[in-house]
């Protein structure tokens, strides 16, 4: 299923469901119109699709916890085709709060939030020493123009 596949409803229960995950299928169904039922079918063939890929829970900080420290860091790779080892391990540092394969120059791109620039240090640690990844570079974030990613 392509982009240009959804219709005006599947794109406003899309953006609904980014809003909040939770969000009831008869709560949803009122806001984009159709019945209960006519709504859980369409989540369940976007779904079915992969357009819904998963749902996820985004933790809200409590006032005055500490602050975290974003990075980015970019990843090579000695074998870009068969870097599914990389990936995996990447996937299971929990700092690592987003991971993309991209294509040109760079072949992964991740954001990591972590307690301290001493945990970071870590991370970029364990990445670089990864068989498979041949250069890193860790770049710490000054200041967030945009971030969708917290509510």
């Amino acid at each position: 299923m392509h982009d240009n596949d959804l219709d005006t409803i599947d794109r406003k229960i899309l953006n609904e469901l980014s809003r909040d995950a939770r969000t009831p299928v008869s709560t949803l169904a009122l806001k984009v119109g159709l019945s209960r039922q006519a709504t859980r079918q369409r989540i369940d063939r976007l779904e079915a699709h992969g357009v819904i890929a998963a749902y996820t829970i985004r933790q809200k900080r409590p006032h005055g916890s500490e602050t975290l420290v974003p990075a980015v860091i970019q990843v090579y790779r000695k074998d870009r085709m068969r870097g599914s080892d990389v990936t995996r391990a990447i996937a299971a540092i929990p700092e690592v709060t987003y991971c993309a394969v991209l294509s040109g120059d760079i072949d992964l791109l991740l954001t990591v939030e972590a307690r301290s620039h001493e945990r970071i240090n870590e991370i970029w640690s364990v990445i670089s020493s990864l068989p498979g990844v041949e250069n890193t570079k860790t770049h710490f974030v000054l200041s967030s123009v945009v971030d969708r990613r917290h509510p």
